[in-house]
């Protein structure tokens, strides 16, 4: 699918860029350009890459349109991952997040219907179902204008992709546990009953690629994703640490931050069919052409809404996570 293909990845310096250009590189892509602000992250990736020649790296903002056009031409799919994506940051400066979230996204869909690409496949949030911050309100209002941008007269297809914690990526909570056990001895949690859903970036990645395959354009993919008790994740990563007499401080739960995040909300529930054993996929209320006929063969969900709070991971299968993610 992809081989030989000029493919654009927005945003691509991060932990979720690093591992989907590593396993993009395996299908034999013709260029992969990496579109971000930040150049000391680019020259490390291309270090990190041994200055390959199939990775083309571009300096540039996608709250700048006439840049992204540039950078779109003759690209085929492009993976919009570009984003401002902590919500202490986006509530404290929610203009910035409205420029780069929803009005970049919409820089992104002109950008790729003017240059013709093939797919656009946005990267959402398990934040954005029922928002309660800005950051989650700014990534569901780009999933909206993703997914009304098949309605345009054009035949780039658009879809969105939504998943919860990645292990590992910048600023993921275990790097800041870690960081606490080592240097304070303590571990700051917002509260006891706190639930999150994780995934590794290499199963997310896998994933990601599965919905670009099977896609029509309009509809949101949600992954499947084990969840646990950020009190336990902190507990297994204390006890492999081996460091004793590690204390829990109890912070209080942040601005527009929930106890469970869900992927699935009340009202998406009902009209959402269960794609696989990885995959729910939500249907848009608004009418695209030939994709509610295209899933009509699938069964609707039998869920009020799918939250992090349920099925949750022993410390054992946590343990494992982690072990598999190299991160213990």
């Amino acid at each position: 699918m992809f081989k030989n293909k000029i493919i654009l990845v927005t945003g691509g310096t991060g932990s979720w860029g690093h591992e989907l250009v590593r396993q993009l590189l395996t299908y034999h892509p013709k260029e992969i350009r990496i579109f971000s602000r930040n150049e000391s992250s680019q020259f490390a990736m291309k270090q990190e890459f041994d200055n390959n020649p199939a990775l083309r790296f571009i300096i540039g903002d996608i709250k700048e349109k006439e840049e992204l056009i540039e950078a779109c031409q003759d690209v085929e799919y492009i993976y919009h991952l570009a984003a401002l994506k902590h919500v202490p940051v986006c509530e404290d400066q929610p203009i910035e997040a409205l420029k780069t979230n929803v009005i970049g996204t919409q820089n992104v869909i002109n950008a790729a219907i003017a240059c013709k690409v093939h797919k656009v496949i946005y990267i959402s949030t398990d934040k954005a179902s029922d928002p309660s911050n800005f950051y989650g309100l700014s990534k569901a209002m780009g999933e909206r204008l993703i997914i009304h941008a098949n309605t345009l007269n054009t035949k780039t297809r658009f879809v969105c992709i939504r998943g919860g914690n990645v292990l590992g990526t910048n600023g993921s909570v275990i790097h800041v546990f870690k960081r606490q056990i080592q240097e304070k001895q303590k571990v700051g949690i917002t509260d006891l009953n706190m639930t999150r859903f994780f995934i590794t970036c290499e199963e997310a990645i896998e994933l990601v690629f599965k919905a670009t395959f099977d896609s029509l354009g309009g509809e949101i993919f949600v992954l499947k994703m084990p969840a646990c008790k950020i009190i336990d994740l902190a507990e297994v990563l204390i006890e492999a640490s081996n460091i004793e007499n590690v204390g829990i401080e109890i912070l209080g739960v942040r601005p527009g931050e929930k106890i469970h995040e869900l992927l699935l909300s009340a009202y998406e529930s009902t009209t959402t069919v269960s794609y696989d054993e990885e995959y729910y996929v939500i249907l848009p209320a608004i009418q695209i052409k030939g994709l509610k006929e295209h899933y009509s063969k699938y069964k609707s969900v039998n869920l009020e809404n799918y939250n992090s709070s349920t099925g949750l991971m022993s410390k054992k299968e946590i343990k494992e996570m982690l072990l598999k993610g190299g991160f213990i």
